[in-house]
């Protein structure tokens, strides 16, 4: 009896962090709702900068659906055991997610170079904040991926329901930001 209760009580501790996080992702998600919102009023009352995405905010794109997949076989392997395999993939999405924002980066100074600023034209600075946001998310995911990553070095490579409840979170939310960035790149590139 004891046991059964024990394990109703994990099971439930699990769905309540699942259901923060999903929580916390649906405020996030209704956020950037809110944003491409006021982008598509914005844009109809006029004084509107037309210009085109630079690629390399589709580069970008690319590098964060790798990212997110390469965390997907970190977290197989580390259900499998595989912990060399599983290190190394869960340190490669920590590097593509730093890649991500260094290629943010580059996108806003290749707005710049087009004569897109921040503080010109309401275009150009809503891609700046909405974008900007969207990259202060991300890193926010790569704190959590610095964290399984002093827990993936740290300690012995061992499948408990809580270590393992800590890495679904940290995917979770891995491919929440990454699914957001490709809903923003779509509407960016079908509002230009």
């Amino acid at each position: 009896m004891e046991v059964a209760a024990r394990q109703e009580k994990v099971r439930n501790k699990i769905a309540s962090k699942k259901f923060t996080l999903y929580v916390a992702c649906a405020s996030i998600l209704m956020m950037f709702a809110a944003f491409t919102s006021a982008y598509v009023v914005r844009q109809a009352a006029g004084n509107w900068l037309e210009f085109k995405l630079p690629a390399i905010f589709w580069y970008n794109t690319a590098v964060i659906v790798v990212s997110s997949i390469v965390l997907q076989l970190s977290f197989y392997n580390f259900k499998r055991g595989n912990t060399l395999i599983y290190r190394s993939l869960l340190s490669l999405t920590f590097l593509l997610g730093v890649l991500f924002v260094v290629l943010q980066y580059q996108g806003w100074l290749a707005l710049e170079s087009i004569g897109v600023e921040l503080t010109g034209n309401p275009s150009g600075s809503f891609i700046y904040v909405i974008s900007g946001v969207h990259a202060a998310h991300v890193l926010g995911g790569l704190a959590a991926l610095s964290v399984a990553m002093i827990h993936a070095f740290a300690l012995k490579h061992k499948v408990t329901p809580a270590r393992k409840l800590r890495f679904d979170l940290t995917l979770t939310y891995w491919h929440f930001v990454g699914f957001l960035w490709i809903y923003l790149i779509v509407f960016f590139t079908l509002q230009g």
